[in-house]
Formats: structure tokens, C-alpha cells, sequence
């Protein structure tokens, strides 16, 4: 059965015959701008609480026959109403731009904070404006457009759009929502640790040795860190950092120890063409990488292409080649912590940049069909 649009979610999932079950009972919790006015839920998280699956058995190392299996969990932010982890550190951070006085604001984005930034301004009742780079696909600004958000176009890459949009902020005056740097922004994505931990708890279930996330900007790894730091996990559970080669910032920075912009963005992970991580970020990064709990991986484009065709055939859902790289490096875990022995924690970041032309495209063009 093909995937079918869901209206609440953002996302491409199949609901029939328990491919994805745990879609059907989070569809019914995700509170709706109507009800979120209704019951004074101003200051309430816009983001939902995403469901935690457990993956079928997973090999510990390709090929030993799946004697040596280790538990993955996966944390389904794809199902994030605006259809991205976004949602969770962009939202907040519209929320307290409105609570601090805000009557509109600005983003630039590649499309997935773009779209969290219009879903949560159309939320809280104030007008949004997202400027996108040249290179993303139409089909996002039509979802931005269909959010309320006016959407302008300017430059080749995120940079330029970035530039665009302080410009337009200063014009107007306008609040600012950057897609991966801020407090506000680390600390709304610091929810889907919390949650994680709550789940695997209530299931009786241990707590995790790893977490794995992909990154562009670095946004979403320092709201992993800051949530493991607040739950007392901070150097007690391994995170590992991935990326596709060609937009792999994080990891260039970390082998010369300070950022070091990329000359270009060489891969189809677009989402995570971010030049260079904040230095703020990288400190952080740079400190746990050094103490040796967080590990920096990549992976060819290919690679990660393939782990969102996998995923898709698994649990009917699409994902961006972004979101691939954290799921292909399940399947090098061996290589880069040997000896783990604990739960994974994946996060399933999502992205909206995706269907199934060009994730069908995307297949053509590695020889993955």
C-alpha cells in the first residue's frame, strides 16, 4: 500500500494492516490550534509527544547472522505536526518571541525550521516569514504558502538566505528564529531526551547507552546533550554525531578543533548544509568529543539513502537522506563504539523535503532499486 499524507502529522506514513501502529493512538493525542486556544495552552509545548518504537532485531555487526542482536529504539519525530524535530526547539522559540512581545517573525531555512517556524507562528496568532535558499524544492514552499507564511527566495545556499533574513529582521523589526542556534531552541529540542526517558521507564525498559542523531547545524545534538545533562546522564551515555560526507562541518571542525566553514555543501543531505556549526556549539561538541562520549561518524551519501529506503519499507515512512545518516549508522555501530552492549536510542529527525519522486529519484541515481 502506497504511504497516504498525514493531515495532522505533516508526514507520509501507512497506517494499515500495523505497520505503524503507534501512529494511530499518537494522531489521537496531538492537540490542535483549536483546542490549544480553547484551553489557554499558550505557553504548553506545540510540538506532541512522538511515539518510541522498538526496531525489529538488529544485528549488532553485518553479517554474523544476527546472533549478536542489540535493542534500537526509535524516536518518531517525523511525526512532528510540521514534520520535522524543528518543531520542538523552533516552536519554543516563537513562543517566547509572542510572550516577549513579538507581532512577527523571520526564519531562514532550507525548508524543515522554515516550516516548524510558520506551523508554530500560525499557533501562537502572529505572521511569519521564511526565507528559502534557491535549491529548496517547491513542493516546501507550497507547504510553507499553505501555513500562512510568506515566502521569499534568495541565494544559492542557506548562508545567503540567512543573510537575507537578519537584513529583513533589522528592516522590520521583526523577532528573529534561527534554525539551530539559541537557548530557547536548544532547550525545546532537550524535550525528546526527557520523553525518551519517561517511555523506556514506564515500559520497564533499561535506560539507553546511546543516542544517535544526525547533524547540520548542531542544533538538535546540543539539545541531546543539554537534555542528558539535566536527567544527570551527561558522559554516562554515548552520543554519536552523524553526517553525510560533503556536508560534514561538525566533523571537520572536530579533526582541527575550532569551526572551519565548508567551501561548498557537496551532498544530497541538504538539510544538513549548515558551513559551520556556532561556536558555542562546537565548544560543547568539542568537550564531550574530547572526553570521548560523544563520537563524530560519516557516511557516503549513498549509505544514507539506502537506510531511508530501508526505513520506509520498515515503518512506511519517509524521511529525509538527513535523517538517513543517523539511521545508517545503526548498521556501523560495531565500528564505532565496539563492545556496546546497551540500548540505541535513534532519532528519527524526519524532514518534510522528501516524497516519494524524488526519495524514488534519489534511489535511481545510487543504483539502490
Amino acid at each position: 500500500m502506497a504511504p497516504v499524507k498525514c493531515e495532522v502529522y505533516g508526514c507520509l506514513v501507512v497506517l494499515e494492516g500495523g505497520a505503524f501502529s503507534g501512529a494511530k493512538s499518537a494522531l489521537m493525542r496531538a492537540p490542535t490550534h483549536r483546542t490549544m486556544a480553547k484551553e489557554g495552552m499558550d505557553m504548553r509545548p506545540i510540538h506532541v509527544r512522538t511515539p518510541l518504537l522498538r526496531r525489529e532485531a538488529v544485528a549488532r555487526a553485518p553479517g554474523d547472522g544476527g546472533k549478536d542482536q542489540m535493542d534500537v529504539w526509535l524516536k518518531m519525530d517525523a511525526l512532528q505536526p510540521s514534520g520535522s524535530f524543528k518543531l520542538r526547539g523552533v516552536g519554543r522559540c516563537v513562543q517566547m518571541a509572542k510572550k516577549n512581545g513579538a507581532d512577527c517573525v523571520v526564519s531562514s531555512s532550507g525548508g524543515n525550521a522554515g516550516l516548524a517556524a510558520a506551523y508554530a507562528a500560525r499557533a501562537v496568532g502572529i505572521p511569519a516569514t521564511v526565507i528559502l535558499p534557491d535549491s529548496t524544492p517547491e513542493f516546501v514552499a507550497d507547504k510553507l504558502r499553505g501555513l500562512g507564511a510568506d515566502v521569499w527566495r534568495h541565494g544559492k545556499d542557506w548562508n545567503e538566505a540567512d543573510q537575507k533574513a537578519r537584513a529583513v529582521v533589522q528592516e522590520r523589526g521583526a523577532a528573529y528564529v534561527h534554525p539551530f542556534h539559541g537557548e530557547d531552541t536548544w532547550e525545546g529540542h532537550a524535550s525528546l531526551v526527557e520523553e525518551v526517558l519517561d517511555d523506556l521507564a514506564a515500559m520497564g525498559e533499561p535506560m539507553p547507552a546511546v543516542f544517535v542523531v544526525a547533524v547540520g547545524g548542531g542544533g538538535l545534538l546540543m539539545g541531546v546533550l543539554r537534555g542528558l545533562k539535566k536527567a544527570g546522564l551527561e558522559g554516562l551515555v554515548h552520543v554519536i554525531a552523524a553526517e553525510t560526507i560533503g556536508a560534514d562541518c561538525l566533523s571537520q571542525a572536530l579533526k582541527v578543533g575550532r569551526p572551519v566553514p565548508l567551501a561548498s555543501i557537496d551532498s544530497v543531505a541538504k538539510s544538513l548544509g549548515a558551513p559551520a556549526p556556532s561556536q558555542e556549539i562546537f565548544d560543547v561538541a568539542y568537550q564531550a568529543y574530547q572526553d570521548g562520549w560523544l563520537k563524530s561518524w560519516t557516511c557516503e551519501d549513498r549509505d544514507a539513502v539506502r537506510a531511508c529506503l530501508e526505513f520506509a519499507d520498515e515503518k512506511k515512512v519517509l524521511v529525509e537522506p538527513a535523517c538517513g545518516a543517523a539511521l545508517a549508522a545503526v548498521n556501523a555501530l560495531e565500528a564505532i563504539l565496539p563492545g556496546n552492549r546497551g540500548p540505541v536510542v535513534v532519532e528519527v529527525c524526519g524532514g518534510s523535503a522528501v516524497d516519494m519522486a524524488s526519495l524514488s529519484s534519489l534511489a535511481r541515481e545510487f543504483n539502490l532499486q
